[in-house]
């Protein structure tokens, strides 16, 4: 069994920290989403009444329920604008999110890289060793053995 390198300590951290870094993007993406969603929401039941709002027009509506209307409707409207933003900041979350994720990764396969360089080098070591060791053994036997013919 191989030895373990002080860079696959190194490795399993930042190994570690990759996954959790993927984890906060899920969770920070997710948010997004459901900011999204609510103000898409907001958007419909806007438009929805507005929508109400020019039918009853049609119909002849009074004065004090068109203000109500009005109203509500610059309250949505504010709601929109603050979901909006709401929105806006899970995205640019998102974003960093991503770039975090991403660092963490590029990090992660360095490491792997360095640590497989690290290996072929001592497997070509330990293969130059071995040959070594067995030149060595060959010419041992070459030399150990008798020069002159035995009767």
């Amino acid at each position: 069994m191989p030895q373990r390198l002080p860079l696959d300590t190194l490795t399993d951290l930042e190994r570690t920290q990759t996954d959790d870094a993927a984890r906060r993007l899920g969770t920070l993406q997710t948010a997004r989403i459901t900011a999204d969603q609510k103000l898409a929401l907001l958007q419909q039941y806007r438009r929805d009444y507005y929508d109400q709002l020019q039918a009853l027009m049609m119909q002849g509506l009074p004065t004090a329920k068109w203000r109500n209307y009005q109203n509500f409707l610059a309250t949505l409207d504010g709601a929109i604008d603050q979901q909006r933003a709401i929105a806006a900041q899970a995205a640019s979350r998102v974003d960093h999110g991503r770039v975090d994720w991403q660092d963490h990764k590029r990090r992660l396969n360095s490491f792997d890289t360095l640590a497989e360089r690290v290996r072929r080098q001592e497997l070509l070591a330990q293969a130059k060793n071995e040959q070594r060791e067995s030149d060595e053994r060959s010419a041992r036997k070459f030399f150990d053995r008798p020069t002159h013919p035995i009767p």
